[in-house]
């Protein structure tokens, strides 16, 4: 009898053992696998960006620069950095860290996920002004891009609190974690409490699941660009010249903007040109110079100055055209472009592209407010010298956390700024 109950319930129960050995040992499955990698720099997939393996596996190379946006990213064009670097060899690829709706916050749960492997590194960081309305992340995209992978891995790496961690852990209270354990750890945290040992052993167990969830299943349905990045590549000439690209960017940008006046591509203007009524002057009170994201933002750079990266901001303009019809204020754009250089500066973040004043400049913009051939010309006349050779240079931060991560600072008026 106890033969024949083993011989249909042993197969069982050793696939069960079997399957919680695979889930939760922490030892990890190496499958580096360049040709994925290169599909998974441009894809920009939710998994991949809520996930460590892939993009670690990328960054331990010197092939991959982290670039992080958000959804101007997406937006491939023959002059998106992507296309650039493959079509001109410059020696780098791309490995695009953002979607639309990902946001500071999101990006630093990234950046420290990562680890060493930021470490001295070189990265461009694309800032959208538009993240920064008076409570800044909203709570559908925190949703739609939280990690608890990511959220576990710094919550148990934590051996001491100190002022970001506790802001982090307020932050993440405030979008209301569903996991309980998680959320009782974040308000330990958010009281200057470490992690307890019985609460970091279950965490661990479920970083493990996590982990190799990561590991096997992130690049299912991976759905990279990379046929659009060489379709647009074919459109650049064979040589990089300025003076044709320029000429090349204003045909290409006058040719997909020919059904309106606001310089918006044809085939996003199609779908807002029933809207257009009801949208003039409707952006009068929208306002970026206030908000909880400059905060969020502070997260993102302490953990850059951690790990020593040389860091390349750039700052898009808004569409000038756009703005005047809605109502937007360059006034209130040219502001919060002080302030957030202010907080780049005053800490040592001395690479800054702002394109601010470039709002009127022909095809600049796609739309309304993503890069376009013109702007993403302009933005490549900063990224290919700073990246070329990726020779890292010596970084002096004097990182100021009690100041930007304040309510004080988030609601510091830019005209007051000396």
């Amino acid at each position: 009898m106890k033969k024949q109950l083993f011989s249909i319930f042993g197969p069982v129960i050793l696939a069960a053992v079997l399957i919680v050995v695979l889930f939760f040992s922490p030892v990890k499955i190496n499958q580096h696998d360049p040709a994925l990698l290169k599909e998974a720099a441009s894809s920009m997939s939710g998994n991949i960006l809520r996930g460590d393996d892939v993009k670690k596996q990328a960054l331990s190379t010197d092939q991959y620069v982290p670039f992080f946006g958000s959804s101007e990213l997406s937006r491939i064009s023959p002059f998106h950095p992507s296309v650039l670097a493959e079509k001109y060899q410059r020696g780098y690829t791309p490995f695009l860290l953002g979607a639309p709706g990902t946001q500071s916050m999101a990006q630093f749960m990234m950046m420290q996920s990562l680890g060493n492997d930021l470490k001295n590194r070189k990265v461009v960081f694309v800032i959208s002004p538009q993240w920064f309305v008076r409570d800044g992340l909203k709570q559908a995209y925190f949703q739609a891009y939280y990690s608890p992978e990511q959220t576990l891995n710094w919550l148990l790496h934590l051996k001491k609190i100190d002022e970001s961690d506790r802001y982090l852990a307020k932050r993440l209270v405030q979008y209301k974690v569903k996991d309980a354990r998680t959320d009782e750890m974040l308000r330990n945290v958010a009281a200057g409490k470490l992690p307890s040992t019985f609460d970091k052993s279950i965490s661990q167990l479920k970083l493990n699941l996590f982990s190799r969830e990561d590991e096997l299943f992130s690049t299912i349905g991976l759905r990279s660009k990379q046929k659009q990045i060489d379709a647009s590549a074919k459109q650049l000439p064979d040589q990089y010249n300025e003076a044709d690209l320029k000429k090349l960017a204003n045909k290409i940008g006058s040719e997909q903007t020919s059904d309106n006046s606001l310089q918006i591509q044809n085939k996003f203007f199609r779908g807002l040109r029933k809207h257009l009524p009801e949208l003039r002057n409707k952006q009068n009170k929208l306002d970026y110079r206030y908000s909880k994201e400059f905060s969020d933002f502070q997260l993102a750079l302490d953990q850059l100055a951690k790990e020593h990266a040389d860091v390349l901001f750039i700052i898009p303009p808004v569409n000038g055209k756009w703005s005047k019809y809605t109502g937007l204020s360059q006034e209130m754009l040219q502001q919060f472009s002080t302030k957030i250089k202010y907080q780049l500066q005053s800490q040592g973040f001395n690479n800054i592209a702002d394109f601010t004043n470039d709002n009127n400049t022909n095809y600049f913009m796609q739309d309304t407010i993503h890069l376009g051939w013109q702007g993403w010309l302009a933005a490549d006349q900063k990224i290919a010298p700073f990246l070329k050779g990726n020779k890292q240079e010596a970084q002096n931060y004097q990182m100021n956390n009690a100041y930007f991560l304040s309510k004080k600072w988030q609601q510091q008026n830019p005209a007051t700024i000396k």
